[in-house]
């Protein structure tokens, strides 16, 4: 069993973080770690609302056959760009340059798990690349324990989606969970950055 009560306590305590972010949270990465199927579906359409990748996320979770294939693979192709072209634009000190070509690496291992339908080590090869990315983007900040409630300070979304990472990287990979669950958790955040 896994529990994310800790992170999502610290983020509750935050003025910061509005109510309705809370709950959505609470039923998309129960404190139990438990959620039934549909409840997870809703739950994530209403995650993603909130993101401001509703629709595309819908879309998504929703294709299925030929249709689920060719829109997976076109997502695949666009989150690799766009997670490539977010990285490189990074500026981080010289020392941290081989952290950039070391997630630059990782990349393409993710979308190979991603096609192989290995969803539990692709969300935690995600949990991995999110705490790196988070890194790159806000240094040694990202590894203090109020950088969750920081982020909400930034901007709401923002806070939000770096929550959702904190959550990811938490999750186990012998955790029970069928895999349409760690599908539609893993979409939220593939694509967000998408869109990012």
């Amino acid at each position: 069993m896994y529990s994310y009560a800790t992170t999502l306590d610290k983020v509750a305590t935050g003025k910061a973080v509005p109510e309705e972010y809370r709950d959505c949270a609470e039923r998309l990465f129960p404190r139990n770690g438990v959620s039934g199927r549909q409840s997870l579906k809703e739950a994530g359409m209403a995650f993603a609302d909130l993101l401001g990748i509703g629709n595309d996320y819908a879309r998504l979770y929703s294709a299925s056959g030929n249709e689920k294939e060719a829109s997976i693979e076109r997502l695949l192709e666009h989150f690799q760009n766009n997670i490539s072209l977010l990285i490189q634009k990074t500026w981080v000190e010289k020392v941290d340059e081989e952290r950039k070509e070391n997630l630059q690496d990782r990349i393409p291992g993710l979308i190979e798990l991603i096609e192989q339908n290995s969803y539990q080590k692709a969300v935690a090869e995600f949990g991995v690349i999110l705490e790196e990315l988070a890194y790159l983007f806000f240094g040694a900040q990202s590894r203090k324990d109020d950088f969750t409630e920081y982020t909400f300070r930034i901007d709401d979304q923002i806070g939000l989606f770096w929550w959702y990472g904190s959550q990811i990287a938490h999750m186990r990979e012998d955790m029970v969970m069928d895999d349409e669950s760690l599908r539609a958790i893993l979409l939220i955040g593939l694509c967000y950055l998408t869109n990012f």
